[in-house]
């Protein structure tokens, strides 16, 4: 941008009001004066128009009387009159001299000089001044008929009304000016204290904001008792920030987790090999016994990584691509091998659609499934079904069950009841945590309860059912 244009910008700039208040009072205002203009200047020449036509029509009418009157007969002194015409006159066409008058215009000279065409017999002018009898500013709207045969011969009948003098001055348009005056006005001052007090709730809302830091999430912004745009407002920014807190809550706790999960195997790892580097003579086998101890640690800690990656790109929400899926299909391709899953049997009644991202449902029934071939004697069921608009997958197992003290236990982070640590020393305590996760990522629950057909746990999957969809719908891509 050239310097010239830089110095225009920043003129306007200052000419531009900065302020919601002062931007809707400003461009409030101005719309009213152009509209108000507008619509007064058409009003004033509507007025006009009428009142003059109005009165032009009067001294017709009285003019048209005469006519009829002096077809037959002669005015014997004064032409008679009647409000509101009090100006009448016949004057001779070819001499121009006053043959009769009404006593207004008494032994004044014609009110006109002009005549009607001669293709019409009437015409319509102005007389202002002396020759109407008044005074100079005053003016009168002039009506005049011809007439050929009258008894005062080849005439013009002239009939005058004064013209109101609201109309012959500006004293209407000052009128109208002044009123448009106060009406801005009082509109402007309506308009700047009504949009300040519609807005004096955003300056408590802007205070509060400037108080609230990453260690105030938990503030929340005032809800103003009118159910308007900035109450909506309010409350948006208040879900924001209850999303915000929870956010850095997950956060925390993630932290705070995957510090004290890394840090148990991290220092057994550290005090093995400082005992190992500290022996002048280690011994050929207690070295083989460290290197399969260090081996299996890391194994634990890759796993432990594994699902806190997870877990991390779960509480980030990272961008997935999902699908249109039978979850009956999907359960018979990952689960009926029975060379991998000698104790799973597979139930299905009729096709159930979902739209979700194929490797997460993936890795939720393989959690499940996989928590059940721990803790099951013999047998493991998987049932497929729908019901109340949702798709449901229940995994039973015939082992010891989860007491009802635990079955919510079991869904926190790093949460490992003593069973699970003696059947699975290796593990991290996120598989379920993380299958509940990506569950309710796609609107749907997973819990835990007593299985009355195995008499073990019972896992129960609900997901939003899609099978209204029809077979040629697009996969649904969410970023």
């Amino acid at each position: 941008m050239s310097e010239p244009q830089e110095r225009r910008r920043k003129r306007w700039r200052w000419l531009r009001p900065r302020s919601i208040r002062a931007r809707v009072t400003v461009w409030a205002t101005t719309l009213l004066t152009l509209v108000m203009l507008v619509t007064s200047v058409g009003s004033l020449m509507f007025l006009r128009e009428v009142t003059q036509q109005q009165l032009r029509d009067q001294a017709a009418d009285s003019a048209r009387d005469v006519v009829e009157y002096i077809m037959a007969d002669r005015f014997d002194s004064y032409i008679p009159v009647s409000e509101p015409i009090l100006r009448l006159q016949i004057v001779d066409r070819e001499t121009s001299e006053v043959l009769a008058s009404s006593v207004a215009l008494s032994g004044l000279p014609a009110l006109t000089l002009q005549e009607p065409d001669e293709n019409d017999f009437r015409m319509d002018t102005l007389a202002c001044g002396e020759t109407a009898g008044t005074a100079p500013d005053d003016c009168f709207q002039v009506v005049g008929y011809g007439v050929t045969d009258s008894a005062y011969g080849d005439v013009v009948v002239l009939a005058a009304t004064r013209t109101p003098q609201v109309l012959a001055g500006h004293t209407l348009e000052l009128v109208l000016g002044g009123m448009a005056i106060v009406l801005l006005a009082g509109t402007a001052l309506i308009l700047w204290y009504g949009v300040g007090r519609a807005l004096r709730p955003v300056e408590s809302i802007s205070a509060e904001m400037d108080r609230i830091s990453v260690g105030d999430l938990h503030r929340r912004l005032p809800v103003p008792r009118s159910d308007d745009e900035i109450a909506h407002l309010a409350r948006t920014a208040n879900s924001t920030l209850g999303r915000l807190e929870e956010s850095m809550v997950r956060q925390r706790r993630f932290v705070s987790d995957a510090s004290h999960e890394l840090r148990n195997p991290i220092a057994g790892m550290r005090t093995k090999l400082e005992v190992e580097i500290s022996d002048p003579e280690p011994d050929q086998r207690a070295r083989e016994r460290l290197l399969t101890g260090l081996l299996s640690d890391t194994e634990r800690l890759e796993n432990i990584v594994s699902d806190l990656l997870e877990l991390a790109r779960m509480d980030t929400d990272v961008a997935m691509i999902r699908e249109r899926i039978e979850l009956g299909s999907l359960v018979r391709e990952e689960f009926t091998d029975p060379r991998r899953h000698t104790q799973a049997h597979v139930h299905e009644s009729e096709p159930v659609y979902v739209v979700v991202n194929r490797l997460r449902l993936v890795r939720v029934l393989t959690n499940l499934v996989a928590n059940a071939e721990r803790h099951a004697h013999s047998r493991i069921d998987i049932i497929v079904g729908h019901g109340r608009g949702a798709a449901i997958l229940e995994v039973h197992d015939d082992g010891a069950g989860i007491p009802v003290k635990d079955r919510e236990r079991v869904f926190e982070r790093f949460s490992r009841l003593p069973e699970s640590k003696q059947l699975d020393p290796g593990g991290s305590g996120l598989g379920l945590a993380i299958s509940r996760e990506i569950v309710h990522a796609y609107g749907g629950t997973l819990v835990a309860g007593h299985s009355d057909m195995l008499g073990g746990a019972l896992f129960t999957l609900r997901l939003p059912d899609r099978e209204e969809a029809e077979d040629g719908d697009e996969p649904e891509r969410r970023t």
